[in-house]
């Protein structure tokens, strides 16, 4: 009854800006206005696109809110002017998009998730660059760190994910034709973001993600005749900050295809108390578990001499089925040889059917 009362959330997601994720949404709002629909633009960013801002003719807009920072006048959607309207759908473009200091969200998936809450269903987009657990593939393909991200729980929650996809030849004509940026801005994006090898990889990445949202779909809507195994994760993490952070966004990505929960374990030992560990490293533990946090775990702390014993003892209280553990920084060989512990580790979890899974 409660999930029937919040509003459907629809998410159009693509390999970057102008494959023409914001001109299709606008598209259905004309189609649903059309149906006799009460659809309205909460927030739409056209980037003076010629064809996106004549689709925006003749629908209903919702009048942004005036906020004045650092002496300019700003505008923001208006949250609670879209609540108190209560249309039956809105379109909210930029989803990734952080709100000016002073908005009751930070975010403004934030400001989605509130008026869905409110029982108002929400058109929404988003590029794939902008998944928090995909951002170091993203720096790595494309040398850029977006700062802009939503956590990959929002996806989750969606009831649909549509990929707008285009090839990237078509993408880049789109370019050189003036059609995503202005005249003086073509040349700089195709010498730095717009690169055919980037464009492909970023596609498979998207292609890949909508893929794993429709498997979800699938397995919690229509196989309801064949028992699932029901995949829940423990990830395992060390206060060392890059190694940590590394194993929670791939452990993030595991949860996310297998459609699983997943926790976050960290072993607090005797030498690793708040009173002998560094500051700094106590800061980066804290960061990390908010970023386990924002990806969908739940962290679990526990102060225990041994790590392993921990580690069984919380697979078997939460019953789970994969152990992700980041890549030892000595020879696996020389472990499993000499270390008692580490092989004492691998047969019991072989022994109860849980798999373990070393991240590089």
């Amino acid at each position: 009854m409660k999930k029937s009362r919040k509003g459907k959330f629809k998410i159009y997601i693509g390999m970057s800006a102008g494959v023409g994720k914001t001109y299709r949404m606008l598209q259905e709002a004309h189609t649903l206005l059309k149906n006799g629909i009460d659809i309205q633009i909460g927030y739409v960013e056209t980037h003076s696109r010629k064809e996106t801002q004549e689709l925006l003719a003749g629908l209903p807009i919702i009048a942004r809110r005036n906020i004045f920072y650092k002496g300019k006048i700003l505008e923001e959607m208006d949250v609670q002017n879209i609540i108190n309207l209560h249309p039956e759908v809105v379109i909210v473009d930029e989803l990734a998009h952080t709100n000016i200091e002073g908005s009751k969200n930070e975010k403004r998936w934030q400001d989605v998730l509130e008026i869905l809450e409110a029982g108002i269903n929400v058109i929404s987009a988003v590029n794939i660059q902008h998944i928090e657990s995909l951002n170091p593939v993203v720096k790595r393909i494309t040398g850029i760190d977006v700062q802009e991200r939503i956590p990959d729980k929002v996806l989750r929650l969606a009831d649909e994910v549509v990929n707008i996809d285009l090839s990237s030849e078509d993408l880049i004509n789109r370019l050189k034709e003036g059609k995503i940026y202005s005249s003086d801005k073509i040349q700089t994006a195709l010498t730095n973001f717009f690169k055919a090898d980037q464009i492909l990889q970023l596609r498979e990445l998207a292609l890949k993600e909508v893929a794993s949202q429709v498997v979800r779909k699938v397995e919690t809507e229509i196989t309801q005749q064949h028992t699932l195994r029901q995949e829940k994760l423990l990830s395992c993490i060390s206060s060392n900050d890059k190694t940590a952070k590394v194993v929670i966004r791939k452990a993030a990505r595991l949860a996310s295809y297998y459609n699983g929960s997943w926790y976050v374990l960290y072993v607090e030992t005797p030498r690793e108390s708040s009173d002998k560990i560094a500051l700094d490293k106590q800061r980066h533990l804290i960061n990390n578990f908010k970023l386990a946090t924002q990806l969908g775990a739940e962290v679990i702390k526990v102060e225990d001499t041994n790590i392993s014993e921990t580690i069984l003892k919380i697979v078997a209280q939460k019953n789970i089925t994969t152990v992700c553990i980041g890549k030892p920084h000595f020879s696996l060989f020389k472990v499993i040889l000499s270390t008692t512990i580490f092989r004492k580790l691998l047969n019991k979890l072989a022994k109860s059917n849980v798999d373990l899974v070393i991240l590089s």
